[in-house]
């Protein structure tokens, strides 16, 4: 989808469709009353001569903007254009509104039916926010630019395990063009925890290495390098520890850290940010094999520690215990790792929120900050060095899970925080916002999210600008 701006108004547009919020705008148009108070959350005004009018709800904020915008792009059912006209009374910046329009509609283009056989339905082509001056076109075209990467993360989510398998994870990565890619064999590198998860499927699994590095000048001195990590089990079937059915429906998006992480590497390097940013993403399927792990094997991590697996289904944080060792043994200056770690986040915290846990609270609010402003939104989380003994072992250093029924979030926190160092470094656990199972009334709709990359780039893009 092309986003464009033009001070023009939609008459010079050729839309399929004219979106407008309830208004004064909506009036002058002509919009009858019942038309605005049926607004909920669109309504279509079918005129003649003239496309159709959509009035379409919002709440007056920059969230309620990038919904609105997404749902006035899915109401438009001929493709072609959408041209939206700007609403100067609403309280917010113009630039604000249209980082907001550019945003919401590329997400709003996106359509997970792609498996349905059968001609597609017309998608929309452009979408035209009228009423303002091209020097705000940088603005959509950053916003839209997120965006897309936002929607491909959701499909590599979205796509049915057999598709993406480690192996097709791997053959999407290495595709681009604009990133350097390493392919790292666990078994060769010593990372034994990924090898021993991944050990239980035919398809071998990988750690997949993706570099930005801008060009450094002569003299320059050495700039922070940022590390991501993301946890990508193509399918967890939960090993000996078999996911209940209700469960197990989901597990193709227990690979959406890693969706997150290579999408938002996608966006760092495309906009050309002035930081070293390294993606590390674990990718393997952790299935009930005769070579799965077994309850009370001891597996040697990459870092040496040993572990003693009392839960087959803690897999992902053992797999990023060799991912943060990996990381750091590459130069990583700070650390973020995102996972669909514990099922208990989404029971404690639903699908709107993650939760962010460090022992460094400055990078933990970094973090925090970074995902609200960009709209994935997250709350910091405790991690007290006393959760520490719940994970001690009595036959080697650690055990993968707590020997007691409460605090999974903070417990498997605290198992990661073993193998962080002492680099700043912070943990987001996106269980509940990563696949939603219904509409939340946003931009989003059902299915993946592409949770993580609007707030990767952003703190990217934070740490940018101090290196100006």
């Amino acid at each position: 989808m092309v986003i464009e701006v033009t001070a023009a108004g939609p008459g010079t547009i050729g839309a399929g469709l004219v979106a407008v919020a309830p208004g004064p705008r909506a009036s002058a148009l002509g919009v009858p009353e019942r038309a605005l108070a049926d607004a909920d959350p669109v309504a279509i005004v079918y005129r003649d001569p003239g496309p159709p009018l959509a009035v379409v709800a919002l709440e007056p904020t920059v969230e309620g903007l990038r919904t609105a915008a997404s749902r006035a792009v899915r109401a438009c059912r001929t493709g072609g254009a959408v041209a939206w006209i700007l609403d100067e009374t609403l309280p917010l910046a113009t630039v604000e509104q249209v980082g907001a329009l550019a945003e919401g509609a590329v997400l709003g283009g996106y359509d997970r039916r792609r498996w349905r056989s059968g001609e597609p339905p017309p998608a929309v082509e452009r979408f035209v926010i009228c009423g303002c001056g091209e020097e705000l076109a940088p603005v959509a075209d950053r916003a839209a630019l997120v965006a897309r990467w936002t929607n491909f993360a959701r499909e590599l989510v979205d796509a049915p395990a057999n598709v993406i398998s480690p192996a097709g994870l791997t053959e999407r990565v290495v595709r681009f063009d604009h990133l350097v890619s390493e392919i790292v064999d666990p078994v060769s590198a010593g990372l034994g925890a990924l090898a021993a998860v991944g050990g239980s499927s035919p398809i071998p699994p990988r750690l997949i290495v993706v570099r930005h590095a801008p060009p450094r000048g002569v003299g320059e001195p050495e700039s922070p390098r940022l590390a991501l990590i993301g946890k990508a089990v193509t399918f967890d079937t939960g090993g000996y520890f078999l996911k209940p059915q209700a469960d197990i429906l989901r597990q193709k998006a227990d690979m959406a850290g890693g969706a997150a992480v290579v999408a938002a590497l996608g966006a760092i390097a495309e906009l050309g940010l002035p930081l070293t940013v390294t993606g590390f993403v674990p990718t393997c399927e952790s299935m009930l094999s005769g070579t799965a792990i077994r309850p009370t094997d001891v597996i040697t991590t990459a870092a040496g520690i040993t572990v003693e697996v009392t839960n087959p289904d803690a897999e992902g944080r053992l797999i990023l215990a060799d991912a943060l060792w990996y990381a750091l043994r590459d130069g990583a200056t700070h650390m973020v790792d995102l996972a669909t770690l514990t099922g208990a986040m989404r029971a404690g915290m639903g699908d709107v929120y993650a939760g962010v846990f460090s022992p460094d609270a400055d990078w933990r609010d970094a973090v925090v900050d970074a995902g609200n402003a960009s709209g994935d939104l997250a709350w910091p989380w405790p991690l007290h060095p006393r959760y520490r003994t719940l994970i001690e072992s009595t036959v080697a250093d650690l055990r993968n899970n707590a020997g007691k029924s409460f605090g999974f979030p903070i417990v498997a926190a605290t198992f990661l925080a073993q193998f962080a160092g002492d680099q700043p470094w912070a943990h987001v656990d996106m269980l509940g916002p990563a696949l939603l199972d219904d509409d939340r009334g946003d931009a989003f709709g059902p299915g993946a999210s592409g949770y993580g990359v609007r707030m990767l780039v952003e703190l990217a893009t934070r740490m940018s600008v101090t290196l100006d």
